[in-house]
């Protein structure tokens, strides 16, 4: 697991903002918004469909977030890092409502996805 610096977890704890989550398969990428929840070190993300089964065959992702004021960038994060998803009823339910409640909807929207832990392996971020 990365060290990640301080100023990258304030960024990514400050308030709820899209990640972009970029996965491969097949030697083609796919990238597509998803909300997530940051714990010292690892991503928590709710997912299913293309996202997913690209998971499942190549864990090796990316994420960036940033946050836009007005069409201007103020910062971006891009992390890399293994994801794993995670089998456990209990704990997916637990992530969904957390995260369904930081980003503003019912504790049981979303209920068909899926639990994926990011270990993030490296941190970069840019302020403007």
């Amino acid at each position: 697991m990365a060290d990640v610096p301080p100023e990258v977890e304030e960024l990514l704890t400050s308030e709820p903002l899209t990640a972009f989550l970029a996965t491969s398969t097949d030697d083609r990428p796919h990238v597509a918004p998803v909300w997530y929840d940051y714990r010292g070190g690892r991503i928590e993300l709710l997912t299913t469909g293309r996202k997913l089964a690209n998971i499942r065959e190549n864990p090796r992702v990316a994420l960036s977030v940033q946050k836009v004021r007005g069409g201007d960038p103020e910062w971006m994060v891009t992390l890399r890092g293994t994801a794993t998803v995670v089998d456990d009823e209990e704990a997916t339910l637990a992530a969904t409502r957390r995260i369904n409640r930081k980003y503003g909807a019912s504790e049981d929207a979303w209920s068909g996805n899926r639990l994926v832990h990011v270990d993030v392996g490296s941190a970069s971020y840019r302020t403007y």
